[in-house]
């Protein structure tokens, strides 16, 4: 609807469908108060990471407002709805700890370390083919919100076979060789003629 584009549409959902549509993975590392929009976005990312300074808060029934940046969407999924409704009804802030303990945050570590162990997953995660990893990312949003499995066996079934043709055989190769592969594909330029499957 062109008025809700024009007029109504949150700048946070924009920010939090791109982040959901990249290519790349999205690593949080949340430092300080994250609170309405700074907790909202990070429900798009993929690994959240917490120092011990960290507040998050869904606050927005304290303010009269609803939930906002598709977190509606995110952060059931990541929680389970019971805590999902617990912490947007209260609009209560809670520490990093708690967000550990319901599974927002994969760790809570002392806020000298945040970035190091984000830089940490992140170089872990460099190692594989990007193309592998996009198809993984959109495959595990997309497929896990299907109401069956055969979607996702169609969609893994053609991921299979075209990441095979190039990175795939690298990483066979490499493996049979007993030596680190060398993936040359690009998200830019490699990913495979059914991508995007959803549009």
């Amino acid at each position: 609807d062109p008025e809700i584009v024009e007029g109504v549409r949150d700048i946070g959902g924009l920010v939090t469908l791109a982040i959901f549509d990249c290519n790349k993975p999205v690593i949080a590392a949340i430092n300080g108060a994250a609170v309405g929009i700074g907790a909202t976005m990070t429900c798009a990312m993929d690994i959240r990471l917490a120092s011990d300074k960290a507040r998050i808060g869904f606050v927005f029934s304290k303010l009269g407002i609803v939930p906002e940046a598709c977190s509606s969407w995110f952060l059931p999924r990541i929680v389970g709805i019971s805590q999902a409704l617990e912490w947007t009804y209260s609009g209560e802030v809670f520490t990093a700890e708690e967000a550990n303990k319901c599974g927002f945050v994969k760790t809570v570590l002392p806020s000298e370390q945040l970035l190091e162990e984000a830089y940490k997953i992140a170089q872990r995660i460099t190692q594989h083919s990007p193309v592998s990893i996009a198809l993984t990312r959109q495959m595990m949003y997309r497929n896990s919100a299907q109401p069956h499995p055969i979607e996702a066996h169609k969609i893994e079934s053609l991921g299979m076979f075209y990441a095979s043709k190039k990175d795939g055989k690298e990483g066979v190769n490499a493996f049979l060789e007993k030596r680190p592969a060398e993936f040359t594909s690009k998200t830019s330029t490699d990913m495979p003629m059914f991508y995007p499957w959803w549009d």
